[in-house]
């Protein structure tokens, strides 16, 4: 009888391990953010280096033109005959992730990306692009013109490796997929940057506005 109960209280003490260990593999081991905290989090974490990251397996997707989006003032024509201008534009087209947060440039999470796509196809990656200039631009009696613009646009998907000192969440690491878009490369698979003057018909109430005595007959700009 005595030895029957020490080796039950050993059965128990054995299993009690058992399941010890268990739970500090399960802390220590990695997680998906499904069942922790959110991508918000975690990517938080790495802009603030809280966490120690890496974006894992960058896959670059096919580049395509983005839309267009005015980049200038706009130019009314008041006048009867055709207003020829020269309109300065700019342009500053930024990265924003699969939850449509933007990515800072310059910013942690910015960098983590660029290093993990130089390293897997030997180019850099930009969060960012700015471009300006100037254009000549007609606008016809009665319209309204203005410059537009839209960028090569491309998306690199991976995942976010976070890794932390002590366990947060239960866990060492934390992995989550998360996909960037962003300004590519004028040229990138074929597709080029576009500029594009537009126009449309002035409303109702802008040909009043002509209508006024120190508009009559002119062209003029506003801003945008």
């Amino acid at each position: 009888m005595t030895y029957n109960r020490v080796t039950r209280r050993g059965g128990r003490l054995m299993a009690l391990t058992a399941v010890s260990l268990g739970l500090v593999a399960a802390m220590a081991g990695p997680a998906v953010a499904d069942d922790g905290p959110s991508r918000e989090q975690l990517k938080a974490d790495c802009a603030s280096g809280a966490g120690k990251c890496s974006f894992n397996e960058p896959v670059l997707g096919k580049a395509f033109l983005g839309d267009f989006r005015q980049v200038s003032n706009s130019l009314y024509n008041c006048s009867t005959s055709d207003a020829t201008q020269s309109m300065g534009w700019s342009d500053t087209v930024g990265s924003t992730d699969s939850a449509g947060v933007s990515v800072t440039a310059g910013g942690n999470i910015a960098g983590l990306i660029d290093l993990s796509v130089t390293a897997t196809y030997n180019h850099t990656w930009s969060s960012s692009h700015t471009e300006n200039s100037s254009l000549n631009m007609t606008v016809k009696p009665g319209e309204v013109g203005w410059i537009s613009r839209a960028q090569v646009m491309q998306t690199v998907s991976g995942t976010w490796q976070t890794h932390y000192d002590d366990p947060k969440w239960g866990h060492y690491y934390w992995f989550v997929p998360d996909k960037v878009t962003g300004p590519a490369a004028n040229g990138t698979d074929g597709h080029s940057n576009a500029v594009t003057v537009k126009t449309r018909k002035m409303t109702a109430a802008e040909k009043k506005s002509c209508s006024s005595g120190a508009r009559n007959g002119l062209a003029f700009v506003v801003k945008h």
